[in-house]
């Protein structure tokens, strides 16, 4: 492959489709600092309105709502994503689907002022829809403009933007900043910002060429898109893979959801898609954010969302961490080592909360186990499940695919708030040796499944699947440096920069 460069072009892209990243991570993190400001503006609403107090059931189920209603809109969002990629194209479509978060952060803003509950609960959604939307289509985007042996690195900017979002989201709900009774819907409206700057850039960056070359046919374009994002002329081989992968689409119908869990060419890598979103949510990463405060506020910390938002530098650290390491660990080693550190962590949770009541002491090692935790979080299963699932299929099923993916994210993440504080309140400190058993599984799976695609072409990780199903022999893999061993002299236990598929 080429010797590609890291250009101004290629940085602007990137950081451009972003944005709908930070933006998916302010608003998962917006919701929480003004929980009592929004459930105190309900009450009063509904009883100006009605003409009589609220009940307690009916004032929680509508926060309840206003909080769950993201992850819906989320959930329709992410499967719709296969709607718009191949029809608009990356870039457009996410300048479209900004108009979404243009809406929403409207009737965030204006919910107060118009006394509307119904304006706030369909502004989450709304911004729900979006945010669902562009965890699918910003990873497309960055992993089609990127080049092979960048590719990682890119992708983890992803999670750095989400995870830098819900710190901005953390710092912005402070109560002297914008967490008061007359700032928190201009809180919630900050997303609009974001949406414009993003609006405006869009239109300077450039369309994915392999969406040019493979969908559009614009092979001319694609090529000299190829030379500006990459700096060198030399993208022959790289032309070259996506005019083999266009002729190949030619050959076959487009293949659909259905056709991702039919054929064996896709079966494999689909079920590794959805088991890496799920190691994601089912990790227990939202449900520790959930509990941390109390236990913050259990070992005397006087003020624990500056604790909380301690924990949000910690996320923001290591993901950059990650981002460094992704390309010479690879992502198979990261996802396995944040998989076994965080399964660790879990361990030393339970411990520490059951026996924090004998000894004081141990508050604080419950505090260390979940920096710990979250740090583990972001080596691995935190960046890796969104980028790899765009690896691990070629053009055509790769819509798809993300939607699937996506989707298995979004409804994790939706039942793992719903259901955490019912099994908090039953299991108590034990609640986390439910993510242990979690974290234990999907390290096994990692180990015995998941393939390592670091420094291969789309086409050739594919071709890997396809080979497998039906039995043959592998090729040689290429790598931007060139050929490497066939896949199938390779032990996935002695060698980790693989395994078995």
């Amino acid at each position: 492959m080429s010797s590609a460069k890291v250009t101004f072009s290629l940085l602007f892209a990137v950081g451009v489709a972003t944005i709908g990243s930070f933006q998916f991570g302010y608003n998962t993190g917006v919701i929480n600092a003004p929980e009592q400001l929004i459930k105190t503006f309900l009450n009063e609403t509904l009883e100006f309105r009605n003409n009589e107090p609220v009940s307690e059931i009916l004032l929680t189920s509508l926060w309840s709502l206003t909080v769950a209603i993201f992850s819906v809109g989320g959930m329709i969002g992410s499967f719709s994503v296969g709607l718009f990629v191949n029809r608009f194209g990356r870039r457009n479509s996410m300048l479209i689907v900004n108009s979404l978060a243009l809406i929403g952060g409207a009737l965030l803003g204006f919910a107060k002022t118009a006394k509307s509950v119904e304006m706030l609960i369909l502004g989450r959604l709304v911004i729900g829809l979006f945010c669902g939307l562009s965890t699918g289509l910003v990873p497309i985007y960055i992993g089609e403009v990127s080049p092979t042996n960048l590719r990682g690195a890119f992708g983890t900017l992803h999670q750095l933007a989400i995870v830098v979002g819900i710190l901005v989201a953390q710092i912005f709900g402070l109560n002297f900043i914008m967490g008061t009774e007359s700032l928190w819907p201009l809180l919630l409206g900050f997303t609009v910002i974001p949406t414009v700057l993003q609006s405006l850039g869009l239109p300077l960056c450039p369309e994915s060429p392999r969406f040019l070359l493979i969908n559009k046919m614009e092979e001319e374009q694609a090529r000299q898109i190829l030379e500006k994002l990459w700096g060198t002329q030399d993208v022959v081989q790289d032309i070259q893979e996506m005019k083999l992968e266009s002729a190949k689409m030619a050959q076959e119908k487009k293949p659909t959801v259905l056709d991702l869990f039919r054929s064996p060419n896709y079966r494999q890598p689909i079920i590794i898609a959805i088991m890496l979103q799920l190691s994601q949510q089912l990790s227990g990463i939202n449900a520790v954010f959930y509990y941390s405060t109390g236990i913050f506020a259990d070992a005397g910390v006087k003020e624990p969302i500056y604790a909380t938002i301690g924990a949000g530098v910690t996320n923001v650290v290591f993901t950059v961490v990650s981002l460094f390491l992704v390309e010479r660990a690879g992502r198979r080693t990261l996802h396995l080592i944040g998989l076994g550190g965080m399964a660790f962590c879990t361990i030393l949770m339970v411990i520490a909360m059951s026996l924090k009541s004998q000894h004081l002491w141990m508050s604080y090692i419950c505090i260390v186990a979940i920096f710990g935790y979250v740090a583990f979080f972001e080596i691995g299963p935190g960046p890796i499940p969104w980028f790899i699932v765009a690896e691990l299929f070629s053009q055509g099923p790769r819509p798809a695919a993300m939607a699937v993916a996506g989707c298995s994210n979004w409804t994790s993440n939706f039942l793992v708030g719903l259901l955490f504080p019912t099994a908090a309140t039953y299991l108590g400190s034990y609640v986390f040796i439910v993510f242990t058993f979690f974290l234990i599984f999907f390290f096994l799976f990692t180990f015995f499944k998941v393939p390592e695609t670091k420094g291969r072409t789309f086409e050739n990780i594919t071709q890997v699947f396809e080979n497998k199903s039906q039995g043959s022999i592998s090729p040689t893999l290429m790598t931007d440096k060139g050929p490497i061993v066939d896949m199938n002299s390779i032990d996935p236990v002695k060698d980790s920069s693989t395994s078995a598929l």
